[in-house]
């Protein structure tokens, strides 16, 4: 009788090949075709990006220019809960921080939980806006007070909009997070509301220097 190849007897003795290897939430994001879809996200973020710094900058410009060669401004009283919302938002980029930090040590337990934490945070965030609002209007302090508060207005405004998208990103990975929806290479999304969200918290410093130092 004669003996087998090998290479058979081989692939006999170790049986078939093991499935590949669950990398987990802290994956790199490569092959089929993953690493492009990365890119393509990341592309779309920085475009993003850049739309919304030409729209502040425009605001901004606006804003500089109706102060200069007007008569009629009058720096508005800000409501202190603004300094409040500051460090909510504040506190929120630092936690998202501490969830991506789990995430890379493949601790999803924790990322669920800084998660949840930094999105309730950003959600806290837009319901100070809006009792700044109020306190605003409970002063009789409205949109067509004087310039400085139309301003006001429409700069919070543009960057609560902007804010909106970015606690539904959060919401959205907070969910499939929770639901264990979010398996190997999904750091994208992570990464990219991340990316934006720190963005919003320094366009909120920003426009806090604006307020208190020329509004």
């Amino acid at each position: 009788m004669s003996s087998m190849p090998g290479s058979l007897t081989h692939d006999i003795i170790q049986g078939p090949p093991a499935p590949p290897i669950d990398r987990g939430w802290g994956g790199d994001g490569g092959g089929d075709g993953r690493g492009a879809d990365r890119r393509a996200s990341f592309t779309g973020l920085f475009v993003l990006l850049a739309a919304s710094t030409m729209v502040f900058a425009a605001l901004t410009s606006a804003f500089v220019v109706r102060r200069g060669l007007s008569d009629d401004w009058v720096s508005m009283h800000k409501p202190p809960i603004l300094w409040v919302n500051t460090l909510v938002l504040l506190a929120s980029s630092v936690v998202l921080d501490r969830s991506r930090s789990a995430l890379k040590k493949h601790d999803r337990s924790k990322f669920n939980i800084w998660w949840t934490a930094g999105t309730a945070l950003g959600i806290l965030f837009l319901i100070g806006q809006a009792v700044a609002w109020r306190q605003l209007k409970d002063a009789g302090v409205y949109i067509a007070s004087n310039p400085s508060s139309s301003f006001f207005y429409v700069l919070t405004a543009s960057h609560a909009f902007h804010l909106l998208g970015g606690v539904a990103a959060l919401v959205y990975v907070d969910v499939q997070a929770l639901r264990l929806q979010l398996g190997p290479a999904k750091r994208t999304a992570i990464d990219v509301t991340a990316i934006f969200w720190h963005f919003l918290d320094g366009l909120w410093l920003y426009l806090m220097v604006l307020f208190y130092v020329w509004g």
